[in-house]
């Protein structure tokens, strides 16, 4: 099953369409900043230019099945989120097959602690820090708030204070891999064929009382093994957080999920930035 496809060649049109004309506020760019020199990956900073009041700060992990993608094919949401007074940063982070999940996870850990260093550099609020992925990317943000593995390798406390989730893949790869009638061969390269690593790297099996609150987007026309894992991580999720939201965004499919922040006028930044105004 197939869950990404590289659609960034229509981005420049509709960027360019969708945006036009918008009232938005005046942003920023900085882009390719080292955040792991040992692994030679970096990010790009979308920031409101109004810097009197620090602002939240959210972190972006893009999909793409844990082997491909890049950060700037998403350079379009964190404009978007930008726009909208949010200090948006949107990661590279190490593909299969270079590393697997965890690897991964440590990516995002390290760029978390890098926004926590140099965020305020940018206007950002080090202490409203927010972490989000679509797909793939879902599966690493809600891995690194969920199991502190990652942040105590670096020695650092976990900062998060939010944790959104747009679509996303791999939340129960146990379950997955048991269940699904057909897995990609390069899954394997990611959680390799050991059990015990499946449910290590599964988001739903490391749920705790001190996560910070999760807002989840689903599909409405998403695939059918991605609606079973955020219908149950939900449902786990509520035993903790009676008040989490799962948001159905209706007739959507996968990758229309994420590219539907293309559109200035999307409801779904709004419900983002309310949740990120009360946490």
């Amino acid at each position: 099953m197939k869950l990404f496809s590289n659609h960034s060649f229509i981005l420049p049109f509709l960027c360019i369409v969708l945006f036009a004309g918008c009232a938005r506020q005046p942003i920023s760019r900085t882009k390719n900043i080292v955040y792991s020199p040992a692994q030679q990956l970096s990010l790009n900073v979308f920031a409101p230019k109004n810097k009197k009041q620090p602002k939240e700060v959210l972190l972006f992990i893009h999909g793409g099945s844990w082997v491909h993608g890049k950060k700037s094919t998403y350079n379009f949401f964190g404009r978007g989120m930008a726009h909208k007074g949010v200090v948006t940063v949107i990661m590279d982070y190490r593909l299969s097959p270079l590393t697997g999940y965890d690897g991964m996870a440590i990516d995002a850990a390290t760029a978390v602690e890098w926004l926590k260093a140099h965020i305020a550099e940018y206007g950002g609020d080090p202490n409203r820090i927010f972490i989000s992925g679509h797909s793939a990317g879902g599966q690493i943000a809600a891995l690194v708030a969920t199991d502190n593995t990652y942040f105590d390798s670096l020695k650092v406390k976990d900062p998060l204070k939010g944790v959104i989730l747009i679509d996303a893949f791999g939340l129960n790869m146990y379950r997955y891999f048991n269940e699904a009638s057909y897995k990609p061969v390069v899954y394997y390269s990611v959680f390799t064929k050991d059990t015990a690593i499946w449910k290590k790297g599964s988001p739903i099996y490391h749920l705790n009382d001190h996560m910070p609150p999760f807002l989840m987007f689903l599909g409405g026309k998403t695939n059918p093994a991605i609606i079973t894992g955020n219908n149950e991580f939900y449902a786990s999720l509520k035993k903790y957080e009676p008040s989490t939201q799962l948001i159905t965004v209706p007739h959507t499919r996968h990758v229309g999920m994420i590219f539907s922040f293309l559109n200035p006028r999307k409801k779904a930044y709004g419900q983002i930035i309310d949740f990120m105004k009360y946490r």
